[in-house]
Parts: structure tokens; C-alpha cells; sequence
């Protein structure tokens, strides 16, 4: 029986695996997202305010990590996404910005100076992840924070909607393009896993995100 070189990826390390990883992790089917985001469910104006504000402290400012991430190339693959995705980024965050402003003051929330550290920590990871000599991990992080982005922007585009606010246009890559990009064999093993861990880490980091966002609308709750 032939072995597997330990270079030559597998099905599970390629495409497809970094597809169910992000159905198993991502945060598209986080309860507290899908509440936010639900056009029925009606979510209050100050849990979706506390959202943006969130998603902006931990994102909302300019990130390195799709540039950062053309600096390690991967064999057999294309990344000109990443370029693409870079300049889109910059389209969405001036969208979230401007929601930011719309939805008025960051609701009063007990713990805000430990919410504060937990979006210090995020934007750190984040930036860890970017810097990351591992070829592979900023780039999986950068497939993640797309993948989630897409989710972040439901919520985005609820409060757009109940403000009145044309919802920006999005030039986002494809993510189902992206994620084919790397399914060539010719993609090293060694790339691919670390493709997966940068994306554990990111897909973790935005679950405790919104963790934290669900915590904080309980916490006002009960004031």
C-alpha cells in the first residue's frame, strides 16, 4: 500500500477541511449573532449598539494581517486575494465606522474596564497572528476574519437598516473561491495546518467576542 508523502496534503487538510472548520468554528452560528441579526427577534437598539461598538473596538481599526500574510507565500497557491481583501477591509471598517457614530454612546454596561482589556487582548492576538513567521498561520487567520466578517455583517446591516442607513455594498472576496484556491496538491501539508491554526485562532478569538457581547447585554439586564 503506497504512503503518503508528509508533504502531500490530504483531503481533509485542503479544501474542504478548511470549509468544515469554519462551519464547525466560525461565528455565524453563534445564538447571540443570529439574535442580533434576526429581523423578526427584534433585538433592542442597545444590544445592537453595544455590538458595533464591540465588533469596532476589536476590529475597527487598520489591520496588517491580509498584507502580512502575502509576505509569506504559500506554494501552489494564488493569493491575490489577499491584495483584494486589503482594500476592500478598508471599505468595511469606514462602514462600521460610520455605524459606530450613528448608533450614538457605547452603552453603560458593568465591567467595562475588563471588556476594555478583552478587546486589547483580541486586537493583540490579531496582530500576533499577522507578525507570525509560520507560513500558513496569517493567512488562515486572514480566511477566517473573512469568513466572520460576513457573519459581523449581519448585525451591521440590521442596524443599518433600522437607522435608515443605505448598507455599504460589500467587495469582499468569495470565500468559497478562497478556500478552493487552496485545494491544489501541490500546496505543502506543513502550509496547510498552519493555514488551519491561524483560522482556530481567529474563529476562537470572535466566539469569546461575541461570548463577551452576550455577557455584556445580561449584564445590563440585570442593572
Amino acid at each position: 500500500m503506497p504512503t503518503r508523502s508528509p508533504d502531500t496534503p490530504t483531503q481533509d487538510e485542503g479544501a474542504l477541511g478548511i470549509a468544515q472548520l469554519a462551519a464547525n468554528d466560525g461565528c455565524a452560528g453563534h445564538p447571540f449573532l443570529v439574535r442580533l441579526s434576526d429581523a423578526t427577534a427584534w433585538a433592542s437598539a442597545r444590544d445592537l449598539a453595544d455590538a458595533i461598538h464591540c465588533i469596532c473596538a476589536a476590529h475597527g481599526g487598520a489591520t496588517a494581517l491580509f498584507l502580512s500574510a502575502t509576505r509569506c507565500p504559500i506554494p501552489g497557491a494564488d493569493q491575490s486575494w489577499l491584495v483584494a481583501a486589503a482594500t476592500a477591509f478598508a471599505d468595511e471598517r469606514a462602514y462600521l465606522a460610520a455605524l459606530t457614530a450613528a448608533v450614538g454612546p457605547l452603552p453603560s454596561t458593568p465591567g467595562q474596564a475588563q471588556s476594555d482589556g478583552a478587546f486589547a487582548a483580541i486586537r493583540h492576538a490579531f496582530d500576533m497572528l499577522a507578525t507570525s513567521q509560520r507560513t500558513g498561520c496569517a493567512t488562515g487567520a486572514a480566511i477566517a476574519l473573512l469568513i466572520d466578517w460576513k457573519a459581523f455583517r449581519r448585525i451591521f446591516d440590521t442596524a443599518a437598516e433600522r437607522l435608515g442607513i443605505a448598507a455599504a455594498v460589500s467587495a469582499l472576496p468569495d470565500e468559497t473561491v478562497v478556500i478552493a484556491a487552496y485545494a491544489s496538491p501541490d500546496t505543502p501539508a506543513a502550509a496547510l495546518r498552519a493555514i488551519r491554526f491561524g483560522a482556530q485562532q481567529a474563529f476562537a478569538q470572535h466566539r469569546g467576542l461575541l461570548d463577551l457581547i452576550e455577557a455584556r447585554a445580561a449584564a445590563r439586564d440585570r442593572q
